[in-house]
């Protein structure tokens, strides 16, 4: 199995980042893997697909992202190596529940 490109998006502040997710996944075809929301109000949206259509992707979203707030950094990683699948790509970690 071939694997597939990875695009990020991080932006400050969610709406931007919801709204480059949405420009993103109704651009090209490519799967909204998760999303990240760390100190400083920056939020990195992730997504995977082929390479042609994550840069189709990254660069949608960008723009869309610009219009509404602040776009911090876009990248694309062609063929990430299989160690970033889980900690990077992959499902969120569930955080232990409060007592």
């Amino acid at each position: 199995m071939a694997r597939e490109a990875l695009g990020l998006i991080e932006t400050r502040g969610f709406v931007a980042a919801i709204e480059a997710a949405d420009a993103m996944t109704k651009t090209a075809r490519v799967r909204l893997t998760r999303y990240e929301v760390t100190r400083d109000a920056l939020v990195t949206v992730i997504v995977r697909g082929a390479l042609a259509d994550v840069e189709s992707a990254v660069e949608a979203g960008s723009r869309a992202a610009a219009r509404v707030g602040t776009l911090t950094a876009r990248h694309v990683i062609p063929t990430p190596d299989p160690q970033l699948e889980i900690p990077i790509a992959g499902p969120r970690q569930q955080r232990p529940a409060r007592s």
